[in-house]
């Protein structure tokens, strides 16, 4: 009777018994065709994919991570002398930096469809550090509530399971279908995939054999069993393998070497593996060109590919983990008060040449101020520098609101 009162009003124990559990379907432990594209088989197999997911790790994880304060006028001030703005900006906790855990968790969005990360908090009860955990150790439990959660997890290096309870861990998912358990790309994309991993262990078969015959040895008389080992045999230790491809070989007396061409068989194999690595590209949301797959790139496409990766890649990967962070380590209140956010500014700088037009055109119609620019190209601020200009009226008059101010 207890446990269902304390359950109702949204409390509960550490229980060692615990119900159905909600596992990720990450690494591929439940029966499987003979391809299975597992998180290791994709990494392991498909080089596109493995730079897909270390290229949006290591984007994301490389861009500031930023706490803010909301002021009474409706605009927001940054924060960096509280605990969390240290494990958000500076070190995860005693042994991780920020960096690394970041990486670890898009990495783990990115393979299992969930990151976890147990949270630590001081007497106050603010975050002093966040502790990554693999989520193949991971296992997640609906309470007889039906609105609560806990997670048992098992790492190599403890004794037994511990149970977390909600408001003790950071739980980033992916896409989900239950609102429970994220499902990663690969999972969602697994047919996908397993078609590109057979492609790639076919076109790995026929690179060990010298790719195809060069050609066939064609035999005047009628040869025996034993006489077309015996040649067949000379042929491979002669041509085939790493390193003897195109090598030239010495045939019998009488004996005609066919050349073979390449065939339509193989130009569709050879276009079949380019829209695989296309379709990889796709299921991970990252422009052909970031990942060196696209043959040609002009500047503008260049310029295009890098807006598309900050929009439609990581921008939506960033709001994912941006929301989580503020569920996971904030309180009701806290959420009112403060913000966590990425700054991708630096993603979308462009050339020199593109941001000084930009900041001049801010500049004229009063948008940038002197030091609002040297602020966004890492400069110090200068005296004076804070005005902003009024925009060019009617009557063709130009003047500073507070002054003067120049950029530099």
């Amino acid at each position: 009777m207890l446990t269902r009162i304390l359950s109702g009003l949204g409390y509960e124990r550490r229980a060692t018994d615990y119900n159905p559990v909600y596992a990720p379907d990450a690494w591929g432990r439940a029966l499987r065709p003979a391809t299975y594209a597992s998180p290791s088989a994709v990494l392991s197999n498909l080089a596109v994919a493995t730079r897909c997911v270390s290229l949006r790790s290591e984007l994301l994880a490389s861009v500031p991570l930023k706490l803010y304060r909301r002021t009474a006028d409706g605009d927001r001030e940054r924060v960096t002398d509280t605990p969390l703005a240290m494990v958000l900006g500076d070190l995860a906790n005693s042994l991780t930096t920020s960096f690394e855990a970041r990486e670890f968790l898009v990495r783990q969005i990115d393979l299992s469809g969930n990151a976890y990360a147990r949270i630590e908090r001081n007497g106050n009860g603010q975050v002093t550090a966040i502790w990554p955990i693999a989520s193949a150790f991971v296992q997640v439990e609906r309470l007889e509530s039906g609105n609560r959660l806990r997670y048992r997890v098992t790492q190599p290096h403890t004794r037994g399971p511990v149970v977390l309870l909600q408001e003790e861990i950071l739980h980033i998912r992916a896409s989900s279908e239950d609102g429970l358990l994220g499902q990663s790309p690969i999972a969602i994309a697994r047919g996908a995939l397993s078609r590109a991993i057979n492609e790639n262990e076919t076109a790995q078969n026929l690179a060990a054999n010298g790719l195809r015959p060069a050609g066939v040895l064609e035999h005047p008389g009628k040869l025996s069993a034993a006489a077309k080992e015996n040649i067949a045999n000379s042929a491979m230790e002669q041509a085939a393998g790493p390193g003897r491809s195109g090598r030239p070989m010495v045939i019998e007396e009488g004996m005609k070497w066919n050349a073979t061409s390449f065939t339509s068989v193989d130009a569709q194999f050879l276009e079949s593996r380019e829209m695989s690595n296309l379709d990889v590209a796709r299921i991970f949301a990252v422009p052909p060109a970031a990942l060196g797959i696209q043959s040609s790139v002009s500047y503008g496409s260049a310029a295009a590919d890098a807006q598309a990766l900050v929009q439609n890649c990581l921008q939506p990967l960033a709001e994912r983990v941006e929301q989580a962070l503020m569920r996971c380590l904030l309180t009701p209140e806290g959420r009112r008060t403060y913000i966590i956010e990425h700054d991708l500014r630096g993603l979308l700088r462009g050339n020199m040449a593109e941001r000084f037009s930009a900041y001049r055109i801010g500049r004229e119609i009063g948008i940038y101020s002197a030091n609002d620019i040297r602020k966004a190209e890492n400069e110090s601020a200068i005296p004076d520098g804070d005005s902003y200009l009024q925009p060019v009226t009617l009557a063709g008059s130009s003047a500073p609101k507070d002054g003067g101010g120049n950029v530099g």
